[in-house]
């Protein structure tokens, strides 16, 4: 059994949420410079020229990228010889977000409860997803979430019947209704199988794969292909203003599910869509 301390969780998720507001992945930067290659409208062009000079000089400033800062969203895998001390992880990671979004001065976006609307001023709490896997070490990864993007996700549960160009559809059909709301061009995050509840998740995990990575089963990359042809056929484009790059990237996540159902959860990331990573050593227990 291997240790960790609380407050070295706390440094990490607090140095995790700064470094994923201010600095975009080179994978999207990357996805942008291949966007303006292949975009036909001046426009399109233009704008995507601005989002890369933005997010260089986030990179080269220290500032935040967009000023909706998120809310954080936490995915966490846990060694199961793993032991926090000096306090719990839970409250380790909230104490990181809080010290993360007051020290790299990020926008506070939590309300403490959906209907009085009052803020919890901290940006806490944060979304927490775990997963305890084998090993001693703790692996974290920060996705700050603005609700620009996710106001725009849907979910619908499909019947078997509808198969897959009825769950193709209905992601298509969730871009096409999200329209330049999402602040294009977005990753689109696809979960189908499992329960209502697990589709959504893998749709928002689905967010954390590198622009041009398919998915490693051929037949799950060919969907993703077709996905990202015909959303980009909407012809909605960079920030809406038209052009042939609604979509960076659409990435899909599968699970088993029942002989009944069908879920089909789609999440967008905007063209901010940040995340950052970090996996911590556990030491010997004295």
């Amino acid at each position: 059994m291997k240790e960790i301390q609380a407050a070295e969780i706390v440094s990490a998720v607090q140095e995790l949420c700064i470094e994923a507001n201010y600095d975009l992945g080179s994978d999207i930067m990357n996805g942008f410079r291949k966007a303006l290659k292949d975009e036909a409208s001046p426009l399109g062009q233009e704008v995507l020229e601005c989002l890369i000079e933005n997010a260089q000089i986030a990179h080269d400033e220290r500032v935040p990228m967009c000023q909706d800062t998120g809310m954080a969203v936490l995915f966490v895998e846990i060694g199961q010889d793993l032991h926090v001390v000096g306090g719990g992880l839970t409250e380790a990671i909230n104490e990181g977000v809080r010290q993360g979004y007051e020290k790299g001065f990020l926008r506070k976006s939590v309300v403490k409860d959906p209907f009085d609307r009052v803020n919890t001023g901290d940006n806490t709490p944060a979304i927490i997803h775990y997963e305890i896997v084998p090993g001693d070490t703790l692996h974290l990864v920060a996705a700050p979430k603005g609700f620009g993007s996710e106001n725009m996700g849907g979910l619908k549960m499909c019947k078997p019947s509808e198969g897959l160009e009825g769950a193709m559809q209905f992601v298509v059909d969730t871009v096409d209704r999200a329209g330049g709301n999402p602040c294009p061009p977005i990753i689109v995050g696809v979960g189908v199988g499992g329960t209502m509840e697990k589709a959504t998740f893998l749709a928002k995990k689905a967010l954390l794969r590198e622009v041009g990575r398919p998915n490693q089963e051929e037949r799950l990359a060919k969907i993703e292909e077709e996905l990202l042809r015909r959303i980009n056929r909407l012809g909605i484009g960079p920030q809406g203003f038209g052009g042939l790059t609604t979509a960076l990237a659409v990435n899909l996540e599968v699970y088993p599910t029942h002989i009944a159902g069908m879920p089909v959860a789609v999440n967008i990331g905007c063209h901010a869509t940040r995340h950052k990573e970090v996996t911590l050593q556990g030491r010997e227990s004295k």
